[in-house]
């Protein structure tokens, strides 16, 4: 991939693309406590909600492939934000447990069908900068969560929850944008090659290996925090609007996390400004459990920029070392990343319920130390 300069416009574009999409995904979160109370599900059905829609990941590396071989990365962001959105509105409209396990499954087929191509034409827009660019595409992922979630309150308060699939409208209209807008951009970004899964792994595997223990060791505070925290809240206060604005308040502070971790690393450094962040994240999870007032509330805002700012510096990473398989190679990531977070999200739910909510983040905190050995395996040469 030639060199390039930092095309703005495009990278905001296909950001924005990036936050109305996440920002149906963010509804479970928030309206889980409503779900739970409805159908009556215990702490571990709850988190088998977000294995489901996991399971699709498992075809990452298939669906980046195809589009490195066909160029269909267009046709995927623009239609995957309102596929995502069908099922995501009609969630507390399911009458029973299987027909929402069955709603939540086909978005994630429609989260996996978008996240496998959108940081390709990320990485092709940004040119050297591509931490600078995973920032700013990840900051439209995690501005999604940090207002999905108050907006999903909002809409169930003023629609009821028989009428919340309305929200969809935002959905429609974004892809229409994107058809109109990406269309004559996305024919010369296509990735047309003939390659393999077994040449995009030996590829980066000196990378993807060292990678996957970061994600897993990762993965239980990203679960933890990012899904059992509305609930831990709410639990505490009695209040769902409490629950919403904890995960916002989490949520707000990894979008300065996301914006600004990658940058960092084009300057600083990948293996660097990973490793202060992975070191800075349990222990903050860890005072967050056992403080109390303003503490407690400054600990969450560290835990959600330190453990959310990982994924824009690991994205680049995995392109500079992609140069003939950039979606296969992704895909691969994302496969990885998607399926250690579904697994650790059944097992917190599993603890939580037999050990309690607060003994959850604590177990979890101490598994996000394990993530230090395999950053000192990564190979990253540190710039000074």
């Amino acid at each position: 991939m030639k060199t390039q300069k930092f095309q703005t416009g495009r990278v905001a574009l296909v950001s924005f693309s990036h936050f109305i999409h996440d920002m149906y995904t963010s509804f479970l979160a928030p309206l889980l406590p409503l779900i739970i109370e409805k159908l009556s599900l215990s702490l571990s059905q709850a988190g088998l909600l977000s294995t489901v829609m996991q399971i699709p990941a498992l075809l990452n590396p298939f669906i980046g492939l195809f589009a490195d071989n066909k160029g269909l990365a267009r046709w995927l962001v623009i239609l995957a934000p309102t596929f995502t959105a069908i099922p995501m509105s009609l969630i507390l409209n399911a009458s029973s447990y299987s027909v929402l396990l069955v709603l939540v499954f086909f978005a994630g087929i429609s989260v996996a069908l978008y996240h496998v191509p959108s940081p390709v034409l990320i990485a092709k827009y940004s040119g050297e900068k591509k931490g600078r660019g995973m920032s700013l595409f990840m900051t439209g992922g995690e501005s999604a969560r940090t207002l999905g979630p108050i907006f999903a309150i909002a809409a169930v308060s003023f629609l009821g929850m028989d009428h919340f699939y309305v929200v969809i409208g935002f959905a429609v209209l974004t892809s229409v944008l994107l058809y109109f807008t990406l269309e004559k951009e996305e024919q010369k970004t296509s990735f047309k090659r003939n390659g393999s899964l077994k040449a995009s792994f030996q590829e980066i595997k000196h990378v993807l290996i060292p990678l996957s223990g970061i994600l897993a060791a990762r993965s239980f505070m990203h679960a933890s925090m990012g899904v059992f925290l509305t609930v831990f809240v709410e639990r505490e206060t009695g209040s769902l609007w409490y629950g919403g604005a904890a995960l916002a308040l989490y949520e707000a502070f990894g979008v300065a996390g996301v914006l600004s971790a990658g940058t960092f690393s084009d300057w600083l450094g990948r293996q660097r400004v990973l490793f202060w962040v992975l070191v800075a994240a349990p222990i903050a999870i860890l005072i967050f459990v056992f403080s109390t007032g303003i503490l407690k509330i400054i600990m969450l805002a560290i835990t959600g920029f330190t453990v959310l700012s990982t994924t824009p510096v690991m994205l680049a990473i995995i392109q500079e070392n992609a140069k003939d398989h950039p979606s296969a190679a992704n895909g691969l990531f994302m496969m990885i990343s998607f399926a250690v977070r579904s697994i650790a999200v059944l097992l917190a739910g599993i603890i939580g319920d037999l050990a309690g909510l607060e003994n959850m983040f604590i177990v979890s905190a101490v598994i996000g130390f394990t993530a230090i050995p395999f950053l000192l395996k990564l190979g990253i040469k540190i710039k000074h």
